[in-house]
């Protein structure tokens, strides 16, 4: 199985690793991983309860991924899940 791969300005080759998910229970919304990211690939979701309001961030155009990873490395709880894409033949 080959994944699509990139080449870094020096030559090097290098497998970008996409968003794959978010976990909702972890994130905290703070907002970090949406200002990190220039694609558009994230969303902020708040879900109105009775007790209290919890906001957390969304996938909303995940095509828009270019596999940086900035999202996840901005992070301060580790909420990001990321994976390689097959190469189509």
């Amino acid at each position: 199985m080959a994944f699509i791969t990139g080449v870094t300005k020096d030559g090097h080759e290098w497998t970008p690793q996409f968003i794959k998910a978010i976990d909702k229970d972890l994130c905290i919304g703070c907002g970090r991983c949406y200002k990190a990211c220039t694609m558009d690939v994230l969303t902020y979701e708040e879900v109105d309860s009775e007790d209290s309001a919890k906001a957390y961030m969304t996938i909303a155009t995940a095509g828009n991924c270019i596999g940086c990873q900035a999202c996840g490395r901005t992070c301060p709880k580790k909420c990001f899940t990321f994976e390689p894409v097959e190469a189509k033949a």
